[in-house]
């Protein structure tokens, strides 16, 4: 059974209607139909649920129940109070409606069509909705078409449609106010999965994941404690989501006690990999960001991460950030136009011992415990000085030589550079 809830005024009924069912489809801004089957059980008969409408509505409505929700469209459209129709019995209600009152848009034929139809059939003498049901069929088809036919099951109140529902727009947020407030991490791990329980399952069902989870707690001394986890890629495990939130907020305890919790995340689409049958597998993606998370608490945060070169000068300069997967455009086919040269740095360089004769370098020499460097200089470019953070107290200054040793007939190329503070030399590291 359907029921149609019509507002002269033309005020919004949708709200208003989902207090009696879940199912609920907006005609216009002053009309909705529900589906009451199951409703009995809160509201009695449906005539009992239609006399409960109209005693909570504000406002003066008509509402109609009948076994077919267009037939009930247009049994509230243009009947005052109550109207009940029997099924079986729609045409003793509608039977007398004009012609004109058929609403072609439910059953989806064009208004130009329709327009077409009706003033046909005026031509024909119909002028109610009993007279165009009470055409042969056969007739109506060959003469009006499919969309005749439409028309006329509608005027018959024999249309078969489901309601087209209006799923509201899903929200990926939770929040719990606490009856007291919480001082330590396990009670509160609790709270934390229950509301990512919850949001998983949301994201389940519209079959989404997130990269991004957005927690928000509010302390007992009036302030709010934010944090956000930002994920590699795209998961919507809770379990996964429970583990990092918790060794999160172990490393960013909240200053108090926490009186509320919300979560929420921003819903992607989930990644999905096709590994090849030759191709080892990748550690799993969820446990590869544990372990990333276990070791930042144990080292902290700045020294977990992918190295990113800074743009300076300073030797081994370099900063960690979170590393994240760039998806190139094109591929490029080489590196460089040109030929390039890789350079092998020892750590740490090798001291060495620096002849000169008549201003240049003629013979280095330098040993590690895994290597040892010596030679004569062949050839020489340089010196190169850079110097830098002068305000700082870990400041550097040095000037820098490439040189090409030979030792045994083989030559080699070599940066070393001086030190200016120390006057120290070292060998840094040589091309291949």
């Amino acid at each position: 059974m359907f029921a149609c809830i019509h507002a002269s005024t033309g005020d919004s009924l949708r709200e208003f209607a989902y207090g009696f069912s879940p199912m609920v489809e907006e005609i216009g801004r002053g009309t909705v139909v529900i589906d009451v089957e199951g409703c009995e059980l809160l509201f009695g008969s449906p005539y009992q649920l239609a006399n409960e409408v109209v005693r909570r509505a504000e406002t003066a409505v008509n509402v109609a129940i009948a076994a077919n929700p267009d037939a009930a469209i247009h049994a509230a459209t243009h009947l005052k109070g109550i109207t009940f129709v029997s099924p079986g019995e729609e045409l003793t209600c509608l039977g007398n409606f004009p012609i004109d009152q058929l609403d072609y848009s439910l059953v989806n034929v064009e208004k130009k069509i329709a327009d077409q139809i009706l003033e046909t059939l005026r031509l024909w003498g119909i002028r109610t909705f009993a007279d165009f049901a009470a055409l042969p069929i056969t007739g109506v088809s060959e003469r009006l078409g499919q969309e005749g036919i439409k028309l006329q099951q509608l005027a018959a109140g024999k249309t078969e449609r489901h309601l087209q529902v209006k799923q509201p727009p899903p929200v990926f947020a939770n929040s719990i106010e606490l009856d007291h407030a919480l001082t330590e991490l396990e009670p509160l791990s609790f709270i934390f999965a229950r509301l990512l329980h919850q949001l998983c399952a949301a994201l389940n069902a519209y079959a989404l994941a997130t990269n991004e989870l957005s927690v928000s707690l509010q302390l007992d001394n009036q302030t709010t404690h934010e944090r956000k986890l930002s994920l590699p890629h795209p998961m919507r495990d809770h379990k996964v989501f429970l583990k990092l939130l918790l060794l999160d907020t172990e490393m960013h305890p909240p200053a108090a006690a926490v009186k509320s919790v919300s979560i929420a995340c921003e819903p992607v689409k989930p990644r999905v990999l096709q590994n090849g049958l030759f191709v080892p597998l990748a550690p799993a993606p969820d446990k590869l960001e544990l372990t990333l998370a276990r070791l930042a608490k144990l080292v902290g945060e700045q020294n977990v991460g992918s190295p990113e070169l800074l743009d300076t000068h300073r030797p081994d300069a370099f900063s960690m950030k979170r590393f994240t997967l760039q998806r190139r455009a094109k591929r490029q086919s080489a590196i460089c136009d040109g030929p390039c040269l890789g350079f092998r740095r020892y750590r740490p360089p090798l001291k060495a011992i620096v002849e000169a004769g008549q201003g240049l370098l003629t013979q280095i020499s330098a040993w590690g415990k895994q290597r040892s460097v010596y030679g004569k200089v062949v050839a020489l470019a340089g010196p190169w000085r850079t110097t830098g953070d002068w305000w700082r107290d870990d400041r550097w200054a040095r000037d820098e030589w490439d040189v090409a040793l030979e030792r045994q007939g083989h030559q080699t190329l070599y940066r070393i550079y001086r030190e200016l503070a120390t006057e120290n030399w070292f060998v840094e590291g040589n091309y291949d």
